[in-house]
């Protein structure tokens, strides 16, 4: 479902909890939406479980004609809190992004995340308090996060970071 010629997409916000509303109600208007959403996998009850969440939460897209003023309906759609917008006109969201995102879904809408990392595999640290140290990852956990060993002040120390914020070397 990549983007329609002539077509903008632009950042529309929705009400809490009324992603689907404002999904179903955009749909039966003929206005092409997209919702990116993505698996997460949290701890309960001492059991793991995976929910499927927006990956933007409270924001999804919504495909307007260029000329036309479909973003008025948007506006007043049950479900929608507004359109993002500058100076009274909504901002339009650069069609290669979409795209890019668009191309990185599975099942759907769900986005696609990597997993790079293992454990054994040397990283270095892209930001925080230790940007640019290397360290070996130790354990993976479900929810994205890696343990890393770190040498810290001549001992070796475990540090858990996010994926997101380890660099492959």
């Amino acid at each position: 479902m990549l983007g329609n010629k002539g077509c903008e997409w632009v950042l529309v916000q929705f009400k809490p909890n009324s992603d689907a509303i404002a999904v179903r109600n955009l749909e039966r208007q003929s206005i092409s939406v997209f919702l990116p959403k993505t698996e997460q996998t949290q701890r309960r009850g001492g059991k793991f479980i995976t929910t499927v969440k927006p990956l933007f939460p409270g924001y999804l897209f919504a495909q307007v004609d260029g000329g036309g003023n479909a973003w008025q309906k948007i506006n007043s759609t049950y479900g929608v809190s507004r359109i993002v917008s500058t100076a009274g006109k909504p901002t339009r969201v650069p069609a290669g992004l979409v795209d890019a995102i668009m191309r990185r879904c599975t099942d759907g809408d769900i986005v696609e995340t990597e997993v790079k990392f293992s454990e054994g595999d040397e990283v270095k640290l892209a930001s925080g308090p230790f940007a640019e140290w290397v360290g070996e990852i130790v354990e993976m956990t479900a929810d994205q996060r890696a343990w890393v060993l770190l040498d810290f002040m001549g001992r070796q120390t475990r540090v858990a970071f996010d994926t997101r914020d380890l660099l492959e070397i």
